[in-house]
């Protein structure tokens, strides 16, 4: 049994790999601020022996240290998330993301900790050379749309795990999560399905920004996870960077049209500019598609989820909170 922390547990991703690593006879640690986080989210998990929490900021470097000091591995999934979020408040991003990683990196060099990465998809930006592969040059855009600041917090997040595993012998492993999606993803922050579900069992409008040509491979966090607890065991997967998600590419109007389909509801599809969603001159990414070639040959696992079912596990989700009579 390993001694585990997982920042950012009570967010979506962290609380279902929360869910397997106590699944798996680990102890688990959550630390969240629960800015993005829910402690609906980890509340199954009150009471268990081998279970606890703690509501803070990563920033907070006494109650960090004393975390670190106490675990065997570090999941640091503690960020700003969210397209929404992130136009909105691009300092909190930058400095959230920057920060906390760098104080995690400090503390885990100590005793040189395994720190396990959250990094993700958008650090590819606007290439167009696909599918995306985990050695391919980043192509972000401008500094004056903040659109950007994310991917371009996260990519130093990785820069920097990798210079600790370089030069100080940090074991690290770097995940870049493509659109992982399933129960407990919320749409406040512009997550496209879980907005999608409500929409359509509420028999509102499914909003889709520009012309919904835009694809994204949809991936259920419940494979997200696996991929990752694989990676864990594998000391090849050190100091390394994989791409963790499905390669089976969607346009947001398919999956609009699919959601609508496998929800039975007569919604309308309604479409709005990115100006008047974001900002204007928001840039989006048209297509965004991993290689998956490294995650399989290191640990043999690829995504088996089919779309449907992930659509059919949140449109569930959603039922059960009462979305179809709010």
């Amino acid at each position: 049994m390993s001694l585990v922390l997982v920042t950012g547990g009570a967010g979506f991703i962290g609380s279902h790999l929360s869910d397997a690593l106590l699944a798996a006879g680990h102890q688990v640690t959550v630390l969240d601020d629960l800015s993005t986080g829910s402690m609906e989210n980890i509340g199954h998990l009150k009471g268990r022996p081998n279970f606890a929490y703690t509501i803070d900021a990563v920033e907070n470097e006494p109650v960090l240290a004393e975390l670190i000091d106490g675990c065997d591995v570090v999941f640091h999934l503690a960020a700003a998330v969210g397209v929404k979020k992130i136009v909105e408040e691009p300092v909190h991003t930058i400095e959230t993301n920057v920060r906390g990683t760098e104080v995690v990196l400090k503390h885990a060099n100590k005793k040189k900790k395994l720190v396990v990465i959250a990094s993700t998809s958008e650090v590819y930006g606007k290439s167009t050379k696909f599918p995306f592969n985990e050695n391919d040059d980043l192509c972000l855009g401008p500094t004056t749309r903040s659109r950007w600041a994310y991917a371009c917090s996260k990519a130093l997040d990785e820069w920097l795990a990798l210079a600790y595993y370089h030069e100080k012998k940090v074991p690290v492993i770097i995940v870049r999560f493509f659109n992982t999606v399933g129960p407990r993803q919320v749409g406040h922050y512009g997550m496209v399905l879980p907005n999608f579900a409500r929409q359509a069992l509420r028999g509102e409008p499914l909003t889709v920004y520009g012309d919904g040509g835009q694809t994204r491979c949809f991936g259920h966090v419940r494979d997200a996870v696996e991929g990752v607890l694989r990676l864990l065991g594998t000391v090849e997967a050190q100091g390394e960077v994989f791409n963790v998600g499905s390669v089976g590419e969607v346009t947001i109007l398919q999956l609009a049209e699919l959601v609508k389909a496998r929800a039975h509801s007569a919604s309308e599809i309604h479409f709005v500019s990115y100006d008047e969603a974001y900002d204007e001159g928001f840039e989006d990414m048209q297509r965004r598609v991993p290689d998956v070639e490294k995650l399989a040959r290191i640990t043999g696992f690829r995504f088996e989820t089919s779309l449907e079912t992930i659509v059919d596990d949140v449109l569930e989700e959603q039922r059960q909170k009462g979305a179809a009579a709010i």
